[in-house]
């Protein structure tokens, strides 16, 4: 097990400071899954970066949508180089604040960080409130239908007008589907690889399908929150089989063949 040293700062805030896979990381201790990855592992979701890592490299554009404190953010960082670029969006105002923390830590000057929300159209939306300290799942926080808390800019991804797009990264927590929506030109224009979460039963049918009409080709990605090979080097699973339940979106023009991943289809 790799020594590592744990800080909270201030000494009774809810905030602290740990070395981890991609550098140092600032992270809440009450935080149920991202936080307590982090600070157990040195890591989170680890399966999902290694997938980044084969679909993109030095000089790729993408835009990460749910980009949370930062602890894919960082690696997509550094997965793209110095030539590339990543647009990240956090509607979280607090969470939002560790994830810039998270950039400036790690010298992250190839980020652009919105704080913002992301959906089929422009306008504003409430993003609940979840005191950050007290126990709490901040990665899970769902927007769809909030009728309080803090407005907070709601933008399309065409808004971007980006020149370029490798790797289109959604966790939206049931607003994948209209986050797409608001994507249809920069999907046209660019074809990403695109890697969607889809964990809502309610949904997943029409955000299936959308994709499936723009010709993707489709794959289940389960990786286990757990990795033995954790950068901690820590043995003992606090996650049991919990996986994250995404979606691997290659473009069906590309004609590439992927290994060891489960094709989705309608019906």
């Amino acid at each position: 097990m790799i020594a590592r040293n744990v800080l909270t700062l201030p000494a009774d805030g809810f905030n602290e400071l740990a070395v981890c896979r991609h550098g140092p990381m600032l992270f809440n201790k009450y935080d149920q899954y991202v936080g307590a990855s982090l600070r157990k592992y040195g890591e989170f979701s680890p399966g999902e970066a290694e997938l980044f890592a084969q679909v993109i490299g030095p000089g790729a554009s993408v835009v990460e949508v749910g980009a949370n404190i930062g602890a894919h953010t960082v690696g997509l960082s550094r997965l793209v180089g110095p030539a590339g670029v990543v647009h990240a969006f956090e509607p979280q105002r607090i969470v939002f604040q560790t994830l810039c923390a998270n950039l400036a830590l790690n010298n992250c000057a190839n980020v652009h960080a919105h704080h913002a929300a992301v959906g089929a159209a422009t306008g504003e939306i409430l993003v609940p409130f979840l005191p950050p300290d007290r126990p709490a799942n901040f990665g899970g926080l769902s927007l769809q239908g909030a009728t309080q808390g803090e407005a907070v800019p709601l933008r399309r991804l065409d808004d971007l007008d980006l020149p370029a797009c490798h790797l289109l990264k959604l966790d939206l927590e049931g607003m994948e589907l209209e986050a797409l929506q608001g994507g249809v030109r920069t999907v046209a224009a660019h074809r990403p690889f695109m890697y969607v979460e889809n964990d809502r039963r309610e949904r997943a049918e029409a955000l299936i399908a959308l994709l499936l009409s723009w010709n993707y080709r489709l794959y289940w990605h389960t990786p286990p929150l757990f990795s033995p090979r954790n950068f901690a080097g820590d043995s003992e699973n606090i996650f049991g089989e919990i996986v994250s339940i995404n979606m691997l979106c290659i473009a069906a023009e590309l004609n590439i063949t992927v290994q060891g991943l489960q094709p989705i289809a309608l019906g």
